[in-house]
């Protein structure tokens, strides 16, 4: 059978709450990358200090003359999911800042690649399962999009707004 296990939380809020500087910070990435609530950037936070802490643990090993194959594939991933380049070094890693990351969420894709007016559309669009990316339907906005699937992004074929004729898209197509 197995026990019903409690899930961990994927972030950690700040500690100072009420920091004028964060706050302001929150507001211009909250209203920029269309976040539904202040956990979607406290997740995103999270995952950009875990890569830094890898960085800062593989460049300890290189001090040491180990983990240059672990260095290898740490950059080969990140640069999978288009946060560096194929030649980027862990120090490039280490300059990697949070709109690095909100730069590659699939709600941010959608609103570049000209398929949605607005963030909020793009985001609206995405849960209601109108897009899919290399043939799966994703209904998860901070869905991080590889290099490889950049131009896999579509309408998908069941929905009704894959039509071209669909008023959303005349609306899109005449602004």
């Amino acid at each position: 059978m197995g026990t019903s296990k409690r899930q961990s939380k994927k972030y950690k809020p700040p500690l100072k709450i009420w920091e004028k500087a964060r706050i302001d910070r929150d507001i211009q990435l909250r209203k920029k990358y269309g976040f539904k609530n202040k956990k979607e950037l406290w997740k995103v936070e999270s995952r950009l200090r875990n890569v830094r802490k890898q960085a800062r643990e593989l460049v300890g090993l290189k001090a040491l003359n180990k983990g240059d194959e672990e260095e290898k594939a740490f950059i080969r991933k990140l640069n999978s999911l288009g946060l560096v380049s194929e030649n980027a070094t862990v120090d490039d890693v280490l300059d990697l800042n949070i709109e690095n990351f909100l730069d590659r969420r699939l709600q941010t894709f959608v609103v570049k690649r000209g398929m949605a007016r607005s963030i909020r559309e793009s985001r609206q669009l995405i849960t209601h399962r109108h897009i899919e990316v290399n043939g799966k339907i994703i209904d998860t906005p901070s869905y991080l999009v590889e290099r490889n699937e950049e131009d896999k992004i579509v309408f998908s074929k069941k929905s009704p707004v894959a039509s071209p004729e669909h008023p959303i898209r005349m609306r899109n197509k005449s602004e």
